[in-house]
């Protein structure tokens, strides 16, 4: 009997799949059927701290203000319209789903500063939110800020929403940071329960006939997971925190790999956008195939064997892989 149990911010879960933040979490029939066709846990689409901020301010003002003074500043922001719920309709839809699944339901917060709005990542817990993924997008455009600020900006924020809530906070991130190794101590260290690697930032694109600024949505591929899998290797072992692995799972190969570099749950988005929630099913079923034909009984016995600490040759997530890639070219 294959084992595929994980546990991931102090949640036990039946398998390593977690549908990550999408429209399939936007209604609880679309959580049910997530739910049905095998996901061991759903994130919740985010709050965006802008939908917060909307209760305090006339956000419409200043996302408008002067945008008709430069064309190319026209569609820098979306109109309040444009979010998908206020933060009541999204406590209400915490407290559906939990009333609807017996999967934890992690609630999703996307913010960039510290401010009074945190006392929705409260509301969220006590709406039943198992456990809350903060996802930190944020882009540092002024010339003037330090990257020693820009992580500070982070681990403050960790702390800020910590101290409001008993449930786990996951931190998904970005790999932009100098030494990501050491961002990822930090977030540990400011009590972190998780670490999911990594947030995919999405690059505008032009319209040179309105001079506009364009959404440009790729969805993801396998080959977006190396990236993944070189820091997972790295962390694991290294941080107290659960590590998740977001973006370029599509495969059940994709899932051995993740866990074998030290993930101890994978979350998965594309796929199931592009194949239906009931891609979950295939990759079980799969995952399971690749484990009895490679004796494999647990996932568990899996778990870390590809890291930075176990692996023969450390040198492979260093400078010495990065010299042979270029000699492998062979034309």
């Amino acid at each position: 009997m294959i084992d595929l149990k994980t546990t991931y911010l102090g949640l036990k879960l039946p398998t390593p799949l977690v549908a990550s933040a999408s429209p399939l979490s936007r209604d609880v029939d679309g959580i049910r059927r997530l739910e049905d066709a095998g996901a061991s846990a759903v994130v919740l689409y985010s709050l965006f701290e802008e939908q917060l901020r909307q209760e305090e301010m006339d956000l419409d003002y200043h996302l408008n203000a002067g945008t008709e003074s430069f064309a190319e500043s026209i569609t820098y922001f979306p109109q309040a319209s444009e979010f998908h719920t206020g933060p009541e309709g999204y406590l209400k839809h915490i407290r559906k789903a939990k009333a609807s699944v017996t999967i934890p339901i992690i609630a999703s917060l996307n913010g960039t500063t510290t401010g009074g709005w945190l006392s929705y990542a409260k509301q969220m817990e006590q709406a039943g939110a198992d456990a809350l993924e903060l996802n930190i997008y944020y882009i540092a455009t002024d010339p003037d800020r330090t990257g020693e600020q820009v992580e500070q900006q982070y681990v403050d924020l960790v702390k800020a929403v910590k101290a409001e809530v008993k449930i786990p906070v996951a931190v998904k991130l970005g790999p932009y940071f100098s030494s990501m190794a050491n961002m990822a101590k930090k977030l540990d260290g400011a009590g972190a329960n998780g670490l999911v690697l990594f947030n995919r930032f999405y690059q505008p694109d032009y319209n040179l006939e309105t001079l506009e600024v364009t959404p440009n949505l790729i969805l993801s591929n396998s080959h977006e997971l190396f990236l993944r899998l070189h820091w997972i290797a790295i962390l694991s072992g290294r941080v107290r925190a659960s590590l998740a692995v977001t973006g370029g799972v599509h495969t059940a190969l994709d899932i051995v790999k993740a866990t074998m570099a030290g993930a101890h749950i994978t979350q998965t988005v594309s796929a199931l956008l592009i194949h239906g929630p009931g891609r979950l099913r295939t990759l079980v079923s799969d995952l399971e195939a690749w484990m009895v034909e490679h004796e494999w009984d647990s996932l568990a016995g899996m778990r870390g064997n590809m890291n930075l600490s176990k692996v023969p040759d450390p040198d492979a997530y260093e400078r010495a892989n990065y010299m042979m890639m270029l000699r492998s070219w062979r034309g």
